[in-house]
C-alpha cells in the first residue's frame, strides 16, 4: 500500500488510479509509519525529524518541529541522541511526523508498540482527529486501538 513494493497479484489504486502511475502524486498524499521507527539513533529527534520532513518536501522551522515533538511528550528531550532514549521515546519521535504532514491517508504499521498508556491515547485521539477531518488511516497491530471517530471500519483477520 505504500508503494514500496509491487503486489504479486492485483493492484493498489488510489482515488480510481494505480499507485504506481501516480508515483510522487501518491507519495504526497500518504504518511507511513513502519514498524520499525525509522530514525538515525546518532541523531537527535529535533534532526530527525526535520530530516525526514524535507525529505518528504516538507518545509519545518526549528519552532514548528519542536511544537510537534512537545505534541508527542518529548519536551526535553529533542536534542538528545534517539540512542538514548527510551524505545516509547523513539517512537513518539517517528510519531511526530503526523503532526507535521498534511496527508490524506496514513499507513501505520504497529503504531502503538513500545508506547505508554498515555502515548497510546495519544496517539488513538490523533488518529480520531484525522478521520474526523476525513482522512483515512490504516492502521496495522496486534493491540486493541479505541479510536473515536465519526465514521471507521475495523477489519480483524484471523489464523
Amino acid at each position: 500500500m505504500c508503494g514500496l513494493t509491487k503486489p504479486e497479484s492485483g493492484e493498489v489504486r488510489w482515488r480510481g488510479e494505480q499507485i504506481q502511475s501516480l508515483a510522487e502524486d501518491y507519495s504526497r498524499n500518504i504518511t507511513y509509519i513502519g514498524h520499525r521507527n525509522a530514525v538515525k539513533e546518532e541523531l537527535s529527534s529535533l534532526e530527525n525529524l526535520r530530516i525526514s520532513s524535507g525529505l518528504a518536501g516538507v518545509e519545518l522551522s526549528h519552532q514548528e518541529a519542536l511544537a510537534a515533538l512537545a505534541r508527542v511528550g518529548l519536551s526535553g528531550r529533542e536534542k538528545l541522541a534517539t540512542r538514548l532514549l527510551s524505545e516509547g521515546q523513539r517512537r513518539r519521535t517517528a510519531i511526530a511526523q503526523l503532526v507535521t504532514r498534511d496527508t490524506a491517508l496514513w499507513l501505520l504499521d504497529e503504531i502503538i508498540a513500545s508506547l505508554d498508556h498515555v502515548a497510546v491515547v495519544l496517539i488513538e485521539g490523533m488518529i480520531g482527529e484525522h478521520l474526523n477531518k476525513g482522512g483515512t488511516a490504516i492502521v496495522a497491530t496486534h493491540q486493541e486501538l479505541h479510536v473515536s471517530a465519526g465514521s471507521f471500519q475495523r477489519l480483524e483477520l484471523a489464523s
